[in-house]
């Protein structure tokens, strides 16, 4: 069974920067893909980010790319969210996610390619 464990969300305006963290319970963290999702009101949960278990391979959504940054710590079994340059349409619920497949290269995008989740830290940015 793997825990995750998101924080960092917070309040901030449009244009400043918040970093997510995520830790990860379990032995199998770093042979697990990492992800972050995101659910606005009323919208469905969507890709943000993936990084793969080695950390050498990440995969970004049109909308955060350029902006957001995915890392990983495999020694502390924690995966970062690095999310600069923030717009009022960031706003949402993010979640974490572990899928214990390994995987070279390859970046898994789909919600169901996911087995554990987190419970989901907000994000709040004002205009």
């Amino acid at each position: 069974q793997v825990q995750l464990v998101e924080s960092g969300g917070g309040l901030v305006q449009a244009g400043g920067s918040l970093r997510l963290s995520c830790v990860a319970s379990g032995r199998s963290f770093s042979r697990s893909t990492m992800g972050w999702f995101r659910q606005a009101p009323g919208k469905e949960r969507e890709f943000v980010t993936a990084i793969n278990a080695n950390g050498d391979s990440t995969y970004y959504g049109v909308s955060v790319k350029g902006r957001f940054t995915i890392s990983r710590d495999n020694a502390k079994n924690a995966v970062y969210l690095q999310m600069n340059s923030l717009k009022p349409e960031d706003t949402a619920v993010y979640y974490c996610a572990a899928d214990n497949r390994y995987y070279s290269v390859y970046v898994p995008t789909g919600l169901s390619q996911y087995e554990y989740w987190g419970q989901g830290t907000q994000v709040t940015v004002s205009s």
